[in-house]
């Protein structure tokens, strides 16, 4: 072997040992971050939101209204993860479930929860039929079920019982309500649930204090119910609850109306810091586990 080769072979050692050395870096830093990040996603009017928690597990509540998502997923998660470890769709309708179509076809997904609650959209049965091709793991929704990912904790509210196959005049009626934990932070995600979920919550949990060691319901940060329309968000479930922040899953200039300017007022009546997607775009928030912040 002449020198010139030998010179080559030793270049190309070199850089393959910098970039094991270099993903090496990544990899540790992703695992010890000691962060837990979530993601508000702008979507249009839908919901998409993705938490990465400090150990990098990756979990994913609904899809949005279309495939946009997708490159939402493409600049927050690393670019060699192509793994979900949970998706979750709150309810069928399509501003929650279209993008999670896509998504379901370009990453692995290790496990779904859904209500099982069955739907007529095409959005819907496109999904379930890929789960179904695919061989994904199906759970379905019911309180006090929970998912674990190290210290990041999972917790389902609502529904209380089984419901899948099930008929609902309004999906809405349906949908999954879940706790976060983290350490000494919690996020509460309200899907589409409306004011009569609010009050069946309120009256399942009991009041604050009385369970230990600490109510459900509270929460630092709360995920509005129904894109912040009048129809949720009652005035007694947000003091029970008591977030210091609130976000809105809403589109601009959406035809609906929302959020609604009463229940925006409410909120920061309450001295509740709100954020909307229509108003900052992708809203990201970061705990430590102490506290929450939102990363500018």
């Amino acid at each position: 072997m002449d020198n010139r080769i030998k010179k080559y072979l030793i270049i190309i050692i070199g850089l393959m040992l910098i970039c094991v050395f270099l993903f090496g870096i990544i990899w540790f830093q992703e695992r010890t971050s000691g962060s837990l990040e979530i993601t508000f996603f702008d979507v249009g009017q839908g919901d998409s939101i993705l938490i990465q928690t400090p150990s990098s597990h990756m979990v994913l509540i609904d899809g949005g209204p279309d495939s946009s998502v997708l490159s939402k997923l493409g600049r927050a998660m690393p670019f060699y993860d192509h793994t979900i470890d949970l998706m979750v769709l709150t309810h069928a309708h399509s501003d929650h479930v279209a993008g999670l179509v896509e998504v379901v076809k370009r990453y692995e997904v290790e496990k779904v929860l859904y209500t099982g609650v069955p739907h007529t959209s095409p959005d819907f049965l496109v999904w379930q039929d890929l789960i179904e091709e695919k061989g994904i793991a199906l759970v379905v929704a019911q309180a006090g079920q929970e998912f674990l990912f190290d210290q990041v904790e999972f917790e389902v509210l609502y529904p209380f019982e089984d419901i899948s196959n099930q008929e609902f005049e309004d999906l809405n009626d349906s949908s999954i309500i879940m706790r976060l934990n983290y350490q000494d932070t919690s996020f509460l995600f309200m899907g589409d649930a409306p004011v009569e979920a609010e009050e069946e919550l309120m009256g399942y949990y009991g009041l604050p204090g009385s369970r230990d060691p600490g109510y459900p319901l509270e929460c630092d940060v709360l995920k509005v119910g129904h894109h912040g329309s009048k129809y949720s968000s009652s005035l007694e479930f947000v003091q029970t609850v008591g977030p210091e922040y609130a976000v809105i899953q809403v589109g601009e200039g959406n035809r609906f109306g929302h959020p609604h300017k009463m229940i925006v007022k409410r909120l920061e009546g309450l001295g509740i810091e709100v954020f909307r997607n229509d108003e900052k775009g992708d809203i990201k928030m970061v705990s430590d586990g102490e506290g929450v912040w939102v990363e500018q």
